[in-house]
């Protein structure tokens, strides 16, 4: 399995309470496709530098890490593509963990 990251631009239409939900369907999407989501973080939202629409001038930003099986990817492109609350998604992939140095034993 891999470690990716999803960066997942959601609708501004939807008011804060409707984020909670879209972030746990978000999540549950990706376990139920044979993912194991390991980190959600929301941030907050944000205007866009460019403005390509006036109905969608900025965003509410979500990093999710999750691992999964290559084929996975494709399988959430198609899937987030039909859902009317994420705007964009953008999907990379994550270096493992570093792990803390230990004391040098003596």
């Amino acid at each position: 399995m891999k470690r990716y990251e999803g960066l997942f631009i959601l609708e501004t239409a939807a008011k804060e309470e409707g984020i909670k939900d879209a972030i746990d369907k978000i999540s549950a999407d990706i376990t139920a496709l044979g993912g194991k989501v390991e980190t959600v973080q929301k941030m907050d939202k944000k205007n866009y530098s460019r403005v390509a629409d006036k109905k969608h001038s900025a965003g509410f930003y979500v990093n999710i890490i999750f691992e999964g099986q290559p084929s996975l990817i494709d399988q959430l492109k198609h899937r987030f593509a039909a859902n009317e609350d994420v705007f964009r998604v953008l999907f990379t992939t994550s270096p493992a963990p570093k792990v803390a140095a230990t004391a040098a034993t003596a």
